[in-house]
């Protein structure tokens, strides 16, 4: 049976999302050519600033481009009504997605109601720039499917400890961009900076790193200029 049209029972309709170890997306260039929104996931594990980093890139990015979000909480859509709160993007530009479940779940193994929430933000707005898709505060091990994003921002922040860069873990090592954030707390907390760049280096190879501080940097620069350079 092919993965992309599957049944689960003699009377259900074929269901048509790709499965979520098959990547359906063409290359970015073929994106871009095809104007179809760039989907950018952003996980990390919880308190780390996913979701304040997701309000700076809409207010910044929604200046000249078409962004519209995605939120993953278990049981509230208390991310979405952050960005709602903070007034970063109209209501009709952010869906909130409750899992119900692990984290990890919905943005990886059953990516179903992720894409139907994309596919609804398309369908109501038109064509979009940028998608972000917030997932809910999960662990190390957290990644998206390819059938879901495009690329990956993991976020860990230096509250967690000096140590987190070289514990490793997908989030750490396969992320196409990895944002080490608050970097104004680590005289506070005894974390060394030199040490979090150096252990990430070595875990991530060529794959970018990128320091930090909402507060010191509230248009969030360095993570602004990397999804402009996918778009």
């Amino acid at each position: 049976m092919h993965p992309e049209d599957h049944t689960h029972g003699p009377d259900e309709t074929p269901h048509t999302h790709p499965h979520p170890d098959v990547d359906p997306h063409a290359p970015l260039a073929d994106v871009r050519d095809a104007r179809r929104a760039v989907r950018i996931g952003i996980g990390g594990p919880v308190g780390s600033g996913k979701t304040a980093l997701v309000a700076a890139l809409c207010r910044t990015l929604s200046a000249d481009l078409s962004v519209a979000v995605v939120t993953n909480d278990i049981y509230t859509t208390e991310d979405a009504d952050f960005l709602l709160r903070n007034g970063v993007l109209p209501a009709e530009r952010i869906r909130a997605v409750e899992t119900g479940c692990c984290p990890h779940t919905a943005i990886r193994d059953d990516i179903s109601a992720n894409l139907d929430a994309i596919e609804e933000l398309e369908d109501s707005l038109g064509p979009l720039d940028v998608v972000l898709v917030e997932s809910g505060g999960d662990n190390l091990t957290a990644t998206f499917s390819k059938g879901l994003i495009d690329r990956q921002i993991f976020v860990v922040d230096v509250a967690g400890g000096d140590k987190v860069p070289r514990k490793g873990g997908p989030g750490v090592t396969t992320a196409d961009l990895l944002v080490i954030n608050k970097t104004d707390l680590a005289p506070l907390v005894g974390a060394d900076l030199g040490v979090m760049d150096r252990d990430a280096a070595a875990r991530r190879g060529t794959l970018p790193t990128v320091f930090l501080s909402l507060v010191e940097d509230p248009t969030a620069k360095p993570v602004q200029e990397w999804v402009r350079s996918l778009v």
